[in-house]
């Protein structure tokens, strides 16, 4: 297990270890989701929209901004 510990004013240093594995560097963003009382999840978050583009090819279909609403309604009425 990797340990870290806090300054007076509430800052830590990740271990280099952690820092190689998820290849965080100087200026990079991280997030902490709560999971569990007493439990975050360490995320980061350096990646930019743009870079997903194209991730999962093109769609099978336009689907209008209508569509997308009427199915949220839909699916969100459907779990009441």
């Amino acid at each position: 297990m990797t340990t870290a510990s806090a300054t007076s004013k509430g800052r830590i240093t990740i271990p280099a270890k952690v820092r190689e594995t998820l290849n965080v560097g100087a200026g990079d963003r991280v997030e902490f989701v709560h999971v569990a009382p007493g439990q975050f999840l360490f995320v980061v978050a350096n990646r930019s929209g743009t870079e997903l583009k194209g991730m999962f090819g093109k769609p099978a279909r336009r689907v209008s901004i209508e569509d997308m609403n009427r199915a949220i309604a839909a699916r969100g009425a459907a779990a009441r």
